[in-house]
């Protein structure tokens, strides 16, 4: 218990310590502003601009901006597309694996160009070499850069005032790619490799298993390297089939440790970005504030929920439950990843969550159904919290009968629009995802469960999918061509209906003018403001999924 506690301080002491500088370096990236990598990245930003046919200097308006937010997502996900089904007939395939089937095809490349990263096969089974460094790696890196990019529009739009740009996708998306998650991917897979990750491209090797002698494959291949930005961008999806369980991704405490931290480390460092770029580091401070509340409140929970709550076996002492987790994680490090990557839109797992007790996953569950904004993903959680930020301002407005502003802009119709469109399409998705399949009679063969954990298993998984996680409790057998096309359409839609949302909320707002603080205007800085905050995700939260929590883990906790 004690190293427990220890080893979930010090990641949350060691998050902000390093989340402060990190968060002034992406500000200055994405402002333009020379960084100590700017002598030696600049010449080949600029070379990517030339080949491109890239103007530097073009500003674009929010039509613009989500167009080509959509234009290169869509030639992503074709590419992925067919490079999945084609994949027998390509090369770096030692395995011969052959091409996938059009409704798997069409469920990863909507996964991954997503963000996220929802997985209906197992990798090391399922992928070649070429489709997992050519296809899912790329992916890792763009589409993390994109939700940085329309982060940095929406600020923009905070910061403009009677401007109908927002800035430049193009170079955007560059600078998030080049100067941060590449430096940043390149330091983790090199730790990741020192503790034994593998980065080959080796074919499988044969060894006799210990018990019979009995040749079994060892899956290899470039797996550090994805790993790294699977983390770093917040998209989960695991180069093998057990994922951050498995050794050869996740092979010592250190390891863990790195990739835990990773997961977490940009969204954190975002919160001081904005901050520096609205000019009120109060803002940014408060914004964090609120998401390590929940997160802090979440890891309590989940830890003692697997400490003291799981099944007792007379004559066994067992410290806590263990079932579906790594003796080499332990209780402790299973839960602090089970809640970093739901807080987050990872979705990688260092242990079985369909293990986890009753109210145990209740609590990564329900953190993906808040909208993952507690961090949430890069770039898509913070607008995603600043979303309910004005909300919140918008319902303290209504209640003093002032028009509600924040950082100088007044929230108006169109704005609260948007808002509603970024807070409200997650939910929506999850539960009618969840019910339309409880309403098919095949369902149940779909599970291995029955009743109340069987349930739970379905509503996690649409959670995930809705929310831009990508985890799974397992149990739900997701690779059918039911499953995989709805869920495929979902992913689509709740990555693109938000983020298209945020980027016209970032138009609107740039055209403003700002407004005087005044005795009346709401300061969004304070204790005051903080729980009114808090307050409003969890009624949004509560409403939308306590009946469905109730039909499920609540319901397993008090039947089993």
């Amino acid at each position: 218990m004690n190293d427990t506690v220890i080893q979930d301080l010090f990641y949350i002491v060691l998050l902000i310590a390093l989340s402060i500088p990190l968060g002034i370096y992406i500000y200055k990236v994405m402002t333009g502003q020379k960084v100590f990598l700017s002598r030696a990245f600049v010449p080949v930003e600029n070379g990517i601009y030339k080949i491109s046919g890239i103007q530097k200097d073009e500003k674009m308006g929010a039509k613009k901006y989500t167009l080509s937010v959509l234009l290169f997502s869509g030639v992503g996900f074709v590419f992925l597309f067919l490079l999945l089904l084609l994949q027998g007939v390509l090369p770096f395939n030692p395995e011969g694996m052959k091409g996938i089937s059009w409704h798997l095809a069409f469920n990863t490349a909507a996964s991954f160009v997503t963000n996220t990263n929802w997985q209906a096969y197992s990798g090391e089974s399922t992928l070649s070499y070429m489709s997992q460094f050519l296809g899912l790696t790329v992916q890792n890196f763009v589409s993390a850069a994109a939700g940085i990019a329309v982060l940095f529009a929406l600020i923009r739009g905070f910061v403009l005032k009677k401007q109908n740009e927002i800035g430049n996708f193009w170079v955007d998306l560059t600078r998030a790619t080049l100067y941060i998650l590449l430096p940043l991917s390149f330091v983790v897979a090199v730790l990741l490799v020192s503790q034994g990750v593998v980065q080959t491209f080796s074919p499988y090797r044969a060894v006799a298993a210990l018990e019979n002698g009995a040749a079994q494959a060892l899956p290899l291949g470039p797996a550090a390297s994805q790993i790294a930005i699977k983390q770093l961008g917040t998209n989960g999806g695991g180069f093998f089939g057990m994922n951050s369980a498995f050794p050869f991704e996740n092979a010592t405490p250190f390891s863990n440790f790195i990739e835990a931290l990773s997961i977490l480390l940009i969204p954190a460092a975002l919160c001081v970005s904005f901050g520096k770029a609205v000019k009120d580091s109060k803002q940014g401070r408060s914004i964090y504030l609120v998401m390590m509340i929940f997160f802090a409140v979440s890891l309590v929970a989940i830890t003692v929920c697997e400490l003291f709550t799981g099944p007792a076996f007379s004559g066994v002492t067992v410290s806590g439950n263990m079932e579906g987790k790594e003796i080499i994680h332990g209780v402790g490090g299973s839960s602090l990843w089970a809640v970093v990557t739901t807080a987050a839109s990872n979705g990688s797992v260092n242990a079985m969550h369909d293990s986890l007790t009753p109210l145990g996953g209740m609590i990564p569950m329900f953190l993906m159904q808040l909208g993952e904004i507690v961090f949430g993903g890069v770039g898509s959680g913070l607008y995603g919290m600043l979303a309910f930020v004005l909300m919140t301002v918008f319902i303290a407005g209504l209640m003093v009968g002032r028009t509600p502003e924040y950082l100088g802009k007044k929230v108006e119709p169109f704005d609260m629009k948007m808002v509603c469109l970024i807070v409200l399409a997650p939910p929506l998705l999850s539960l009618l995802g969840t019910a339309a399949t409880v309403l098919i009679p095949a369902a149940s063969a779909w599970l291995t469960n029955s009743g109340a954990h069987g349930f739970s298993e379905i509503l996690y998984a649409f959670s995930s999918l809705a929310n831009n996680n990508g985890s799974a409790f397992m149990g739900f057998n997701a690779n059918t061509v039911y499953a995989n096309m709805l869920g495929g359409v979902i992913m689509l839609l709740v990555r693109f209906i938000p983020m298209a949302a945020a980027i016209y909320l970032a138009g609107n707002m740039a055209k403003k003018k700002t407004v005087a603080v005044s005795s009346g205007t709401l300061s969004t800085t304070n204790g005051v403001f903080v729980g009114l905050l808090i307050g409003i995700i969890l009624i949004i939260g509560a409403l939308s999924f306590f009946p469905a929590l109730a039909l499920g883990p609540l319901a397993d906790y008090f039947t089993s």
